[in-house]
């Protein structure tokens, strides 16, 4: 089996390319301005072209880590360049941080996103939803991985409230210093598959990743004893071949994840709610004080917490205020995009 098959190279992968003098690689490694590339036979750092610059009309059009991308390579010492990056499969995104609305690609073209949650003080069902719904928005399929079994004695009982969160999402008890579920994490791991890691700073991801490649790859800081938090570990993200299996994606620690766009993920997401809804009496209840209506009655008599129904409507203004300002940026791109069409007309007319 070559390299870049070991990566994830198809023939699907193939069609996308068509018939080009440029040579398939994928992006390992995203460095500021510049990538780490893996082609079939070589590793490079690589810069994208001018041309490509110039057509960029924002941050999520560069290439990302996970991304497979057209380039050539330098004859000599030099960069290699990135002249396009192959349509992607999938993305998980966020927010990213500051006031502008920008989306940042956390991984790019992942087919499993292991959504890491220590059972320690980290435990928060609120930030599990939030990371669910980003995973069933990136078009990756979830699995929640619970980490840390080793440091908690009621580790059964949170994976029940898990998986009430998770709705039908696989939760897997772990411990990457017992070994605890690490064989069902490998399973689901094959040739060719793209596994992403996701997770709060000191949850134990380079942990759970170590025990997964074999080896002290990634660097792991202990944890303190006053919080149960390790610290913050991972600075970027980075592509590793698995022995004899897939890739594996370890991300930074994420202190918070603000959404990006989610035209599905909120409803895969909370779809208990979103099934109690429908059966309201009144088509435009508020879900407040209106009889009949079947969230309330639900939350009354048990069968949902309301800590879960205030999640769901926070979620649901959020997403709805960051549409509101997408709107505005989208328009903001386009008459970008019409300013470099005029100022390359304006050049060929010169």
């Amino acid at each position: 089996m070559n390299t870049l098959t070991k990566l994830g190279w198809n023939e699907k992968w193939q069609e996308k390319a068509g018939q080009s003098d440029l040579t398939p690689a994928r992006i390992i490694t995203e460095y500021k301005n510049l990538y780490k590339i893996q082609t079939d036979t070589s590793i490079h750092l690589a810069e994208v072209t001018g041309k490509y610059r110039h057509q960029a009309l924002s941050r999520e059009d560069y290439p990302a880590v996970g991304d497979w991308v057209m380039v050539s390579l330098p004859s000599g010492e030099g960069h290699a360049m990135i002249h396009q990056v192959l349509e992607r499969t999938s993305k998980f995104s966020r927010k990213a941080a500051g006031d502008l609305t920008n989306e940042q690609i956390v991984a790019a073209n992942i087919d499993i996103a292991f959504l890491v949650m220590s059972l320690n003080h980290d435990f928060n069902l609120r930030r599990l939803e939030r990371y669910l719904i980003a995973a069933w928005e990136s078009g990756a399929n979830p699995i929640v991985v619970l980490s840390k079994a080793d440091l908690c004695e009621n580790s059964e009982e949170k994976a029940a409230e898990a998986e009430a969160a998770a709705m039908g999402v696989p939760v897997l008890v772990t411990s990457a210093y017992t070994g605890t579920g690490l064989d069902e994490l490998k399973s689901h791991i094959d040739h060719g598959i793209t596994v992403a890691v996701m997770g709060s700073s000191g949850v134990g991801k380079s942990s759970i990743i170590n025990a997964l490649i074999g080896e002290e790859k990634m660097m792991v800081n202990d944890i303190r004893e006053d919080d149960s938090k390790g610290k913050h570990t991972t600075t970027h993200r980075e592509l590793i071949m698995l022995p004899n299996k897939g890739v594996i994606i370890d991300t930074p620690g994420m202190r918070e994840l603000q959404l990006w766009e989610s035209d599905s993920g909120l409803s895969q997401g909370f779809q208990d709610i979103e099934t109690l809804a429908e059966a309201c009496q009144f088509r435009d209840c508020s879900h407040e004080t209106e009889p009949g209506c079947a969230i309330q009655e639900a939350i009354e008599n048990g069968e949902l917490e309301q800590d879960r129904y205030n999640s769901y409507v926070k979620l649901q203004k959020e997403l709805a205020y960051l549409d509101r300002k997408s709107n505005k940026r989208e328009q903001i791109l386009e008459k970008k995009k019409w300013k470099k069409i005029s100022q390359y007309q304006k050049q060929i007319h010169k």
